[in-house]
């Protein structure tokens, strides 16, 4: 019996189904604001949603017309989309008719200056926050942090890793099977392009006049490549070719803290052309390949909650992996949430089973190998008989997908005993044709939808009945006088952080990268 079949038939003992159905779950998403024409929309975020500094569910990431919905860690994934629906529900109560773009690439912009950054208030905080995102405009054009992704933050309980061979009281044990399912996912991460990838076309004014050295078919003002999965995790999207240089080993924990710390500390000849103050101006953070770690774009990540003033990295160094955070989620634009429940019960299968089989460390060759499986699928994923390459063979991606599957499967069976009910069998099954038939794929069905119809007319009209859906659902789990109650304290929190800050904004920021 393999390894992976001896750890399934050990988590099918009675004992840990109590772990099984502990699984905790995050989910971070994204979505442009629009107006009633479909364009980026203008205003600031509504002083009613709350502080978006301090707000712990509604806040906005690069523009103050991208907004990002956060839920807390639930282990119920009912309750997880529970919260989240019912946040987008209070939310676009107070957006006086504006809807939320559903898909990951822009709505019409006519110009990067028409992306509002967004801003944080006067607090040093604050202003380091809006800071970075006017060094990021400076750096690769406003347009890029227009695009909107969904990220999953996934970790097993503490009483499921005896289960799992692994010594739960001790971190440094954790930690390196946390930093296996990164080599996993890493390995893999294609299935996810291939799957769930739902961004095979896009606007043609994100291109800003220019044209890629891509073969777009183009129709109506719609550019596509007619097997693309997902191209805002593509060369065009959200991905940095001035990080190639940059070396970020997932081998182990210490590796990789070394490795991010080196990062930000390299300077950048084409960045300090930018200059960071000017004329009594900040351009940017500092003129260095990274401005901070958060700006290292990669498809997962690990962490853990950071304190006060902690950098990721010092927040690892501490007190090792928490949990980890998928990355390479377009947002699914049929679900009005950007998501659905059998996503989320898949994304389970999908990690666990990276929990299961430990991975070697990756060297250099395997690391090229699996670049260019990603770019292969994000691009061209759908092409039938598509093959990638594995341990320097080639093999049919739908061979390997139907692998994966298998396995799943099994995984299906032993969670369906834990809940007592069918889910992950479900789950499985509403995707599983999509392994060997292409069409069946998120992708190929906005592509379809998005030609049939008109990509920007298709997409406008998926908003407004998201609106209307969400509009029209009673809360389940928070209430209008929760959701109330938590922007009134952001926005006194705010003002808190603002009346406490001591010393300048430079020497803020000078203590701040001391660290």
């Amino acid at each position: 019996m393999n390894a992976f079949n001896s750890a399934v038939e050990r988590l099918s003992q009675p004992q840990w189904h109590d772990a099984l159905r502990g699984f905790n779950r995050g989910i971070e998403r994204e979505a442009l604001r629009i107006d009633a024409q479909g364009h980026l929309a203008q205003d600031p975020h509504p002083q009613s949603l709350g502080s978006a500094l301090t707000h712990p569910w509604i806040t906005t990431d690069f523009s103050e017309a991208l907004m990002e919905l956060i839920t807390p860690v639930y282990q119920d994934p009912d309750a997880l989309l529970a919260h989240l629906a019912d946040t987008h529900s209070y939310v676009l109560r107070h957006l006086n008719g504006e809807r939320l773009w559903p898909l990951s690439m822009p709505c019409f912009i006519d110009s990067g200056q028409n992306i509002p950054i967004a801003q944080y208030g006067s607090s040093h905080s604050g202003r380091m926050k809006t800071l970075y995102r006017v060094g990021l405009e400076h750096r690769y054009g406003a347009m890029m942090q227009a695009i909107a992704g969904l990220h999953f933050n996934f970790s097993v309980p503490d009483t499921l890793w005896r289960a799992l061979g692994v010594d739960g009281d001790d971190q440094g044990e954790i930690s390196a099977r946390y930093f296996s399912l990164l080599r996993y996912y890493k390995r893999h991460v294609w299935v996810l392009a291939y799957l769930f990838g739902a961004s095979p076309s896009l606007c043609g004014s994100f291109l800003q006049g220019q044209r890629p050295n891509l073969p777009f078919e183009e129709r109506d003002g719609t550019l596509y490549l007619p097997y693309a999965t997902s191209l805002r995790m593509s060369d065009l999207g959200y991905t940095n070719k001035a990080q190639d240089q940059l070396k970020v080993s997932i081998n182990s924990l210490g590796e990789y803290v070394r490795d991010l710390k080196t990062a930000i500390s390299i300077p950048s000849e084409e960045y300090a052309k930018i200059g960071v103050k000017v004329d009594g101006e900040y351009r940017q953070l500092n003129a260095n390949v990274l401005q901070i770690e958060n700006e290292l774009y990669s498809p997962v990540r690990p962490k853990r909650t950071t304190g006060p003033g902690e950098t990721p990295s010092d927040a690892l160094a501490r007190g090792g992996v928490e949990y980890v955070e998928v990355r390479a989620l377009d947002v699914n634009p049929f679900e009005p949430l950007g998501i659905s429940r059998d996503q989320v019960l898949l994304l389970d299968l999908f990690l666990l089973a990276g929990l299961i089989e430990v991975q070697a460390p990756v060297d250099a060759r395997e690391e090229a190998e699996q670049k260019a499986n990603f770019s292969e699928v994000v691009l061209d994923g759908r092409r039938p008989g598509k093959t990638l390459q594995r341990d320097g063979e080639t093999i049919a991606l739908a061979d390997w997908m139907s692998e994966l599957m298998a396995r799943w499967s099994q995984l299906a069976d032993v969670l369906d005993a834990a809940h007592g009910d069918g889910r992950y069998g479900q789950a499985l099954a509403a995707w599983r044709g999509a392994a060997s038939d292409p069409e069946q794929t998120l992708s190929a069905k906005v592509l379809a939808a998005s030609l049939a119809e008109g990509h920007g007319h298709w997409a406008s009209r998926m908003a407004t009945e998201h609106r209307q859906a969400l509009l029209n659902r009673d809360y389940t789990l928070l209430t209008e006088a929760r959701l109330d109650a938590a922007a009134a304290k952001s926005i006194a929190d705010q003002a808190e952080r603002e009346a406490s800050d001591r010393g300048s904004f430079d020497e803020f920021l000078a203590e701040y990268f001391r660290q």
